[in-house]
């Protein structure tokens, strides 16, 4: 049998032949990780896109590149502020456009920075990492980290104030539109609250639910469940899925985690509490709110790290 064209295709990543890489995941959202320590890599979107292929790469909702921040214009920018944030995580989505931040890559980021060596962190110990979200303050709990994910804020504050919704979302599986909260945690949310599981379930996420108005950036998008009770021993509960702009539906997403807790801790009213835990189909993080800086809300997003394999492309 006679190969056709499309199956000698040479892959896109093919000129980056010996470079060494790790594959890791947060509760199931997983990234190609590659460490760059001397600033001299470049992989473009379309290398990204073709090591994130599930069937002819390696297969990652993301890649993320460990630089040093000083290589980056971003990250030097940040160290004229924090110049403790020594490392920069490069990320990018699984079909190469750039994204701001991303909760688990970053818990999954400093995991590799140990693993190769970069970095010595003991239990307890604190790390400040350098993103195009800004700078984010990382702590180890044993095999676990809790990150500092910084302030959010309502993308259209006046709507979200006056009427706890500001658009309609449209998805596949859902009957009607449904109203839904956008949440900035340095990238876009919208979320929208389903009642029962079993619509959830139903909801279909192979394509981009319609989401209007969109923000100005395009919009990753949460459907979410409150449990019920909402909240047990002072701790609120909720079941989640997302469509991550960029990649498609993930097994989580940690600002998706942090943005649904925001949306559902604003409806359920002043009585909610701060403590959260969101359940993904990956597993479960926790998402905690505090007192930040200049008396903006912060909050905090924790939950595993783990390498799975590493190797060195052909």
């Amino acid at each position: 049998m006679h190969a056709t064209p499309a199956e000698t295709t040479e892959p896109a990543f093919r000129t980056l032949g010996g470079l060494r890489f790790s594959k890791g995941h947060g509760t199931g959202n997983d990234f190609v990780l590659i460490a760059d320590p001397e600033g001299v890599q470049t992989i473009d979107a379309e290398q990204v896109a073709a090591l994130c292929d599930r069937h002819r790469g390696i297969g990652g909702d993301g890649l993320i590149r460990a630089v040093p921040s000083r290589y980056l214009s971003e990250g030097r920018e940040l160290l004229g502020t924090s110049p403790d944030a020594e490392w920069f995580m490069d990320y990018r989505n699984g079909d190469g456009s750039l994204s701001e931040m991303c909760g688990n890559g970053v818990r999954v980021f400093v995991h590799f920075l140990r693993a190769e060596g970069l970095v010595d962190l003991p239990d307890g110990g604190a790390l400040t990492i350098g993103t195009r979200g800004g700078v984010k303050t990382v702590v180890r709990t044993g095999e676990n980290y809790a990150v500092d994910m910084g302030p959010w804020e309502f993308i259209f504050p006046g709507e979200a104030s006056a009427k706890a919704m500001d658009s309609l979302v449209t998805a596949e599986g859902l009957e009607v539109p449904r109203p839904a909260l956008s949440v900035s945690m340095g990238n876009p949310h919208t979320v929208v609250a389903l009642a029962e599981l079993s619509e959830l379930e139903a909801t279909r996420l192979f394509d981009a639910p319609h989401v209007d108005p969109v923000p100005a950036k395009g919009t990753n998008v949460e459907f979410v469940v409150p449990s019920d009770p909402l909240v047990h021993d002072g701790i609120g509960t909720v079941t989640m899925r997302v469509h991550e702009r960029g990649v498609g539906e993930t097994q989580s997403c940690g600002t998706g985690a942090c943005a649904a807790a925001v949306a559902i801790r604003h409806w359920a009213g002043a009585e909610a509490p701060d403590t959260w835990q969101v359940r993904v189909p990956g597993g479960v993080v926790g998402v905690k709110f505090f007192s930040g800086a200049a008396g903006h809300e912060h909050v905090e997003l924790s939950g595993p790290a783990v390498i799975v394999a590493s190797g060195t492309l052909s």
